[in-house]
């Protein structure tokens, strides 16, 4: 018989800190907080009044004359002006939000916010179907604030095509608060307050989905199935209003595809990224032809933990011997000196964020799981974390300290220039970490070399197996929910095949993980097809560090710019710019290549 506990958040401590927004407002209760919200309300009237006064909207516009340009820039300046504002306010909320759920004062502003957002985004709509009605060429040879906006006006013609008339493109955001983001809303506060039941030597403990989630990085095989079957079990038990969100949010999803004129939701996340099918082909194309390889590691990691094949729950496990524990405090100075090591600018970067405390590291109750970094205002972003004290948890602060970098880099752009897609929205984050990995590598033993280099395979694998698995199934998801609403079982079965085609034989297929669509947000989003950028991201990063290690001085002269220039042109321009060809697979194959290596050099060590 067991007995039940329930776990208790650990007390704050110094080492693991919550980050500090009082700089923007004392308090979500305070009376600069309230004027802040009043003040964004009226500049938000304002801007619709100026729309208004200038009947910003669909259709031809006639002529470009210097009243034409007169209105152009001065909707441009307020707009950019209202959407900052918007930003640094829906920041502040969030870091309320993200760290504890239920925040009730906090998720009522939030919802407060999001309806103002919509308001926002009919704006945004009509600004788009101005834009596609304006001779953008007159524009810009009259125009140096609409020169200095090309790329987002050339974006703007092209998805005017792509809006349904303004009345519907009107309905769609307001009816969107009660669907797809309170599907989304519903989605987040199940999940972060699930409390699942896990049996460890005959004791049964109540614990939150981050930690149980996080027993899969245990060293002892039994605890990590333990937290997989409970997962698995609590998943199941959550499953059907987490399905019915998922169904709901990807049924709005085709739906406005189809009435925006898109193909497929994946051809408009594809113009959202600013990458074309071929770029995407080419990296799946070399993506695919890595599988063996990532086999051929798993494999290795399975003889390395001694099991005949690796189940799921036996992806995170830890391979080697991490000799050192890096406390907070640690990985913050280690990271600090290895930015150095790349520029001052870096180095200062980075020993600001946390001497002024931009990052919440410390995993408690209510608080969301994961990693992610949001730009604040300014130069200034906040990053969560839910620290582990291992290399791990220090590579996941250089990467999301690398996402703040490149804020840092695009805060001289307006907002309008700043649009920086997914796809490369990690090309700092990915070089930052691999700044840490290879200094962790350069000073490791033997032993803690295995696992650094163990963590670093695991990554990559999740990024390229994985979330090729991930985009697989939301391809087949969305296929299938044409027809009609999917099942939980469904649901399951589409990605166990998923599973099935991209890790192959590297994996238990009697132990893989059903409810990944349950276990992962990125689904929860109108924002579809999250996945392919991350992998884009980490090959971009993995072949833009080859290219510094090559030329140091070279890349150093141009990298800022590329970072302030993402927001600028697409990724194939900009690509270019470093003599990189991103619709060709060679490209890829050689950041995969950099991978490979490491999985020659990991199967040595293991086998020694």
């Amino acid at each position: 018989m067991t007995t039940a506990t329930i776990e208790s958040a650990p007390a704050p401590s110094p080492a693991l800190p919550h980050w500090d927004v009082s700089t923007v407002y004392p308090s979500l209760n305070s009376a600069e907080f309230t004027a802040g919200f009043a003040a964004l309300l009226t500049e938000i009237d304002g801007l619709s009044a100026l729309f208004d006064r200038h009947n910003i909207a669909a259709g031809p516009s006639g002529p470009v004359d210097a009243a034409t340009v007169q209105t152009f820039e001065s909707i441009v300046a307020e707009w950019n002006r209202v959407l900052v504002a918007n930003q640094t306010l829906a920041a502040y909320i969030q870091s309320f939000v993200t760290t504890d759920s239920r925040d009730s004062t906090a998720a009522a502003r939030m919802s407060e916010l999001q309806a103002q957002g919509v308001r926002v985004q009919q704006l945004g709509t009509r600004f788009t179907a101005w834009i596609g009605g304006l001779d953008v060429a007159a524009l810009q040879r009259h125009s140096a604030v609409a020169r200095d906006h090309a790329f987002m006006l050339e974006q703007a013609q092209i998805q005017a095509t792509h809006l349904m008339s303004p009345a519907e493109e009107a309905l769609a955001a307001e009816l969107g608060l009660t669907g797809s983001t309170a599907w989304s809303l519903l989605y987040g506060n199940l999940t972060s307050q699930l409390l699942v039941p896990v049996v460890r030597d005959g004791q049964e403990t109540l614990m939150g989905m981050p930690a149980v989630r996080n027993l899969a990085y245990e060293t002892d095989r039994a605890a990590r199935q333990a937290g997989y079957e409970a997962e698995l079990r609590a998943w199941a038990g959550a499953s059907v209003p987490i399905a019915a969100a998922l169904n709901s949010i990807q049924g709005q999803v085709l739906t406005l595809s189809k009435h925006r004129g898109w193909d497929s939701p994946l051809d408009s996340a594809l113009f959202g990224n600013n990458i074309d099918r071929p770029t995407l082909d080419a990296m799946l194309t070399a993506a695919r032809e890595s599988f063996p390889d990532f086999r051929r590691y798993l494999r290795a990691k399975a003889r390395a933990l001694d099991v005949p094949t690796l189940a799921f729950y036996d992806l995170f496990a830890p391979v080697g011997t991490a000799t050192r524990v890096w406390a907070y405090d640690d990985a913050a100075t280690f990271i600090v000196e290895q930015f150095g090591t790349y520029s001052p600018k870096m180095q200062a970067y980075a020993a600001r964020a946390f001497r002024e405390h931009w990052i919440d590291a410390e995993s408690r109750p209510g608080k969301r799981d994961g990693a992610f970094c949001m730009w604040l205002r300014g130069d200034e972003s906040r990053i969560l974390a839910n620290y582990k004290p291992a290399f791990s948890g220090m590579s996941t602060l250089a990467h999301e300290l690398g996402h703040g970098y490149h804020n840092l880099n695009l805060a001289e752009r307006t907002y309008l220039q700043r649009s920086t897609p997914m796809t490369l929205a990690e090309t700092a984050s990915i070089f930052c970490e691999t700044i840490i990995r290879q200094a962790g590598l350069a000073q490791a033993d033997a032993a803690e070399g295995i696992a650094i280099l163990e963590a670093s395979l695991q990554g990559s694998c999740q990024v390229v197996v994985d979330i090729t698995s991930r985009f697989l199934f939301e391809q087949a998801a969305f296929a299938a929910r044409r027809k009609r609403d999917l099942s939980v079982d469904e649901f399951n079965a589409l990605m166990l095949d998923a599973q099935g085609q991209t890790y192959g034989d590297g994996l238990d297929p009697h132990a893989l993980h059903p409810y990944m669509w349950a276990a992962k947000g990125h689904y929860y989003s109108t924002r579809s097809f999250y996945n392919f950028p991350y992998m884009f991201g980490l090959l971009f990063g993995l072949g833009l560090y080859a290219r510094y290690e090559a030329d140091p001085a070279g890349f150093r002269t141009g990298y800022d710019t590329l970072l302030s220039s993402t927001g600028l042109a697409d990724a194939a321009t900009l690509a270019a710019g470093f003599g990189i060809d991103v619709r060709q697979p060679a490209f890829w194959r050689a950041s995969l290549g950099v991978i490979r290596a490491d999985i020659d050099r990991f199967e040595a060590l293991v086998g020694a």
